[in-house]
């Protein structure tokens, strides 16, 4: 027994107390640190989405604030309130009102990463449970992504149970990009091999222009043919070369 309440004396001790505004950066920027791997894999921000949302909350009527401490260092979060806030929630009166439930939602609930599995989180949720017996409440009501695989497990250890809420689903079609796939250009030729290409082009056009100059065009080669004179003094065309005597 003496070695136990000698351990329990040097265990860290974990304080609860309301969050004040000179609280609002560090506390902001906590919520920063624990969300930044969730934020990676769910389709939805949790909430606040910006620091502004966050220092304005601080005064709205209906919500608690709660900060956990372990010497002066903040190692947990919570955020609480008694009724639907926001014209953008996402709660829906109607379904605790039909079934005579009076909830208390969490907005937020974030535990420091190197402070998980220690009692960090099943102390918060005692204090919000207690938060929600004083007021009357019946049931804690809060919103989690359903492949936050260890959040999850956290709350279902904890008896919570799943509500009528809604799946995001997704559908994969094949689409065709709108832009064409990367081109491999041709080699550009150096300017010497562009000039000689060129000069040979240009010779070989002179020399063909020379050859039709010196072969005599057909119509030529007729008018120049030799005339035979008949008896009856018609002349007649004939080939320039006799054929030979048998």
């Amino acid at each position: 027994m003496v070695e136990l309440s000698a351990a329990n004396e040097s265990a860290p001790e974990l304080k609860v107390r309301r969050m004040h505004r000179r609280d609002i950066n560090r506390a902001w920027e906590f919520l920063k640190r624990v969300f930044r791997d969730v934020h990676a894999q769910t389709v939805e921000y949790q909430r606040p989405r910006s620091k502004a949302r966050f220092a304005e909350q601080y005064d709205e009527e209906g919500v608690e604030q709660l900060l956990f401490e372990i010497g002066g260092h903040i190692v947990g979060y919570a955020e609480c309130s008694f009724e639907v806030l926001g014209d953008d929630n996402w709660i829906n009166p109607r379904y605790f009102d039909n079934r005579d439930m009076r909830p208390m939602f969490i907005e937020e609930l974030a535990t420091h990463p190197d402070h998980q599995g220690r009692g960090v989180g099943s102390f918060m949720i005692e204090q919000l449970m207690h938060l929600a017996r004083v007021r009357g409440c019946t049931h804690l009501v809060l919103e989690v992504a359903e492949n936050n695989e260890g959040a999850l497990s956290f709350y279902r250890k904890r008896l919570f149970h799943k509500l009528d809420a809604s799946i995001f689903l997704a559908k994969k079609i094949p689409v065709e990009p709108e832009l064409l796939p990367p081109r491999r250009l041709t080699q550009r030729r150096r300017r010497g091999e562009e000039d000689g290409a060129s000069s040979k082009r240009g010779r070989s056009q002179k020399a063909s222009s020379r050859a039709v100059e010196l072969q005599p065009s057909k119509a030529g080669a007729a008018k120049h043919r030799p005339t035979k004179v008949t008896d009856d003094g018609d002349a007649t065309k004939r080939p320039a070369r006799r054929a030979k005597r048998r």
